[in-house]
C-alpha cells in the first residue's frame, strides 16, 4: 500500500547555512534506508509558501490567489511517498525521517483508484 508522509513545520536549512551539510547527510541516510527497504516511491521538498498559488473555480470563473488557500499556522514543507506493507511500517519509517525531530509528519494512506489514476503513484 502507498503512504504519503507529509512533512510539516520543519526548519529546513538552506544552502549556505552551517546546518545545511548535516541536514543533507541526515536526509540522504533516511532516503537510503527507505530504498534499502524497497519502500521509496518518491519525494521532494517544497519551496516556501510565498511561491505558491491557489486555484479555485466558482461560477465558471477561475480565481488564482497567492499563497496557500487555507489559513494555517502549519506549513507543508515536503513529502515522501512510500510503498509499505502496513501502516506500522510507514510509521516506523516516518519516525526515522530527520524532519520528525524538528517538525511533524502526517502519515496518510494513498487511495489508488484504477479507474481514475492511470499513472503510477
Amino acid at each position: 500500500m502507498y503512504y504519503m508522509l507529509l512533512i510539516y513545520n520543519c526548519d529546513r536549512p538552506e544552502p549556505g547555512d552551517p546546518r545545511f551539510e548535516d541536514a543533507v547527510v541526515q536526509v540522504n541516510a533516511f532516503v537510503d534506508e527507505c530504498r534499502r527497504r524497497g519502500a521509496l516511491v518518491g519525494g521532494h521538498p517544497l519551496l516556501k509558501e510565498s511561491t505558491a498559488k491557489s486555484v479555485r473555480v466558482r461560477d465558471e470563473q477561475t480565481l488564482v490567489t497567492d499563497g496557500p488557500f487555507t489559513e494555517t499556522h502549519e506549513h507543508l514543507g515536503g513529502y515522501y511517498i512510500l510503498d509499505c506493507p502496513t501502516m506500522d511500517d510507514a510509521l516506523e519509517l516516518a519516525a526515522l525521517c530527520p524532519m520528525a525531530a524538528v517538525g511533524h509528519i502526517e502519515v496518510r494512506p494513498v487511495a489508488v483508484v484504477p479507474e481514475v489514476n492511470n499513472f503510477p503513484v
